[in-house]
């Protein structure tokens, strides 16, 4: 298979799998194996384009020129590679997780659930791959409208509210802040296309370039960047599975993905030379303020929402540094944080599954009756915090060493106290689940672990987050080279 064969099965193979997914909507057992034959595909697919990109090649597909020069096309560099292969391998673990929780929930809708994702999926392949903002802008669209039945799928009023903020925020930064900077980099530029080392022209002044960056930064909404941040504990109302899309497969991984692959080949480093302080101070507040409420959230998902918040910039933090090592950190990041991240998620939805536990309060001694569960959850605590041997200690690793290079003392103290705050909301729950004993309710109601395939899909994603930690080589020669391109 070529590699411009590659790419546009690795598009079309989600689209397809949704189609099968729908037709075989009556047989569970069809629907599912659909679902994962198609899952597999894709990663094979896309593995298959990380040699010749690793080989310093940049394979393309233009699909289609609806206006001279802003042709939708696609091109796979090394950021986009790597989230290729964050997004199709996590489809895989979280399809098999969501055979066991959409079964031992009885979620209604389970067909419609299947075909979303596997259109989510199909979209975050077009945004890994995009080869102008206008490719990008497109499917980060489409993204949006195809998770909102996902974000509503309980169909409760309180489902159906925070799907309306959801929308609203996403969408309204699109329109209000990103597309008319996408508009005026045509403009100047006379191109969307990206490039190593920006396309813009020299031309432009400092305060023009601080200007277009603040669009594309607060434009970028799935970044939640703070206060542009509300949809995503808003979104918490759907299934766990939802949420790990939101926040580790697809969602948030475009958002900083798309405001990594701006700087890096809409600007570059010598255009934002001095135009990103007010964006490290954005970012700072935003890891800071997001970490406090996380510490004094009572409920696991909202604790996990706004912990979200603060590691997406951290992302945000060490592309604004503007070093090398920075850059590095920041893209590992993308993909430590979607492991630990997935693992959490996972596990607060195998204590809901087999416990019908949401508040933290609740999770004393639970640690004696799921200590898989649990083991995974502080695994994946583990790498929020940055301490090894997790994942989230390499690309925090790379944030700090680029902050020392740049001697840029606030990113080191935010990220300082950051880590004790992560702490500081992170091992109470550990230490409640396996030093307390066990509440009332769980001596007068016994349960024991969550069904396999979620067990299955929890054990994957905790071992993926050591084993990053142990063995990065792939990622970190793609983070490289994404610095190194000339």
């Amino acid at each position: 298979m070529s590699t411009e064969t590659a790419i546009a099965v690795a598009l079309l193979a989600p689209l397809l799998g949704a189609v099968g997914i729908a037709l075989a909507g009556k047989s569970p057992n069809l629907r599912e194996a659909v679902t994962l034959i198609t899952a597999f595909a894709l990663l094979a697919c896309v593995v298959q384009l990380l040699d010749p990109v690793l080989a310093g090649h940049r394979p393309g597909l233009v699909l289609l020129e609806p206006l001279p020069g802003l042709p939708i096309a696609f091109e796979v560099e090394p950021l986009g590679m790597l989230f290729a292969l964050v997004a199709s391998g996590l489809w895989i673990v979280n399809s098999i997780y969501s055979i066991g929780y959409m079964r031992g929930n009885q979620e209604k809708n389970q067909t419609r659930f299947y075909v979303c994702f596997a259109l989510a999926i199909a979209a975050t392949m077009a945004i890994a791959f995009s080869a102008n903002l206008l490719t990008l802008f497109l499917f980060y669209e489409v993204l949006t409208l195809i998770t909102y039945p996902l974000v509503t799928h309980a169909g409760t009023n309180e489902a159906r509210s925070g799907g309306r903020t959801y929308l609203a925020i996403l969408m309204g930064t699109s329109v209000i802040f990103l597309l008319p900077a996408v508009i005026y980099v045509w403009h100047v530029a006379g191109t969307t296309d990206f490039r190593p080392g920006g396309i813009l022209p020299d031309t432009l002044d400092h305060g023009t370039v601080a200007v277009l960056l603040a669009l594309f930064m607060f434009g970028i909404g799935k970044a939640a960047l703070m206060p542009f941040h509300r949809w995503l504990p808003a979104a918490m109302v759907a299934p766990t599975p939802v949420s790990a899309l939101l926040h580790a497969v697809a969602v948030v991984k475009a958002g900083v993905f798309s405001v990594v692959k701006v700087m890096v080949f809409v600007f570059g480093f010598d255009q934002l030379s001095g135009a990103t302080d007010w964006l490290a101070a954005i970012a700072g507040f935003t890891i800071i303020a997001a970490s406090v409420v996380a510490l004094s959230a009572v409920n696991l998902k909202r604790r996990l929402a706004y912990s979200t918040i603060s590691q997406l910039s951290y992302v945000i933090l060490a592309a604004a540094i503007l070093a090398p090592l920075s850059m590095i950190g920041a893209a590992l990041h993308i993909a430590a944080h979607a492991l630990g991240k997935i693992t959490l998620f996972f596990a607060a939805g195998a204590i809901y599954t087999a416990a019908h536990k949401t508040e933290i309060s609740q999770l004393d001694g639970i640690g004696r009756r799921m200590p898989w569960t649990m083991t995974a959850f502080g695994i994946g605590a583990l790498s929020m915090i940055g301490l090894p041997p997790a994942a989230g200690f390499i690309s925090k690793w790379y944030l700090v060493s680029g902050a020392m290079e740049q001697a840029h003392w606030f990113a080191l103290a935010v990220v300082l106290l950051s880590t004790l705050l992560n702490a500081a909301y992170f091992m109470p729950i550990i230490y409640r689940a396996f030093l307390r004993p066990l509440s009332a309710d769980a001596v007068a109601h016994p349960h024991g672990e969550a069904p396999a395939s979620i067990l299955l899909a929890l054990g994957l994603t905790a071992a993926g987050t050591i084993a990053f930690f142990f063995f990065p080589d792939v990622p970190l020669s793609l983070a490289r080279q994404m610095v190194e391109a000339p």
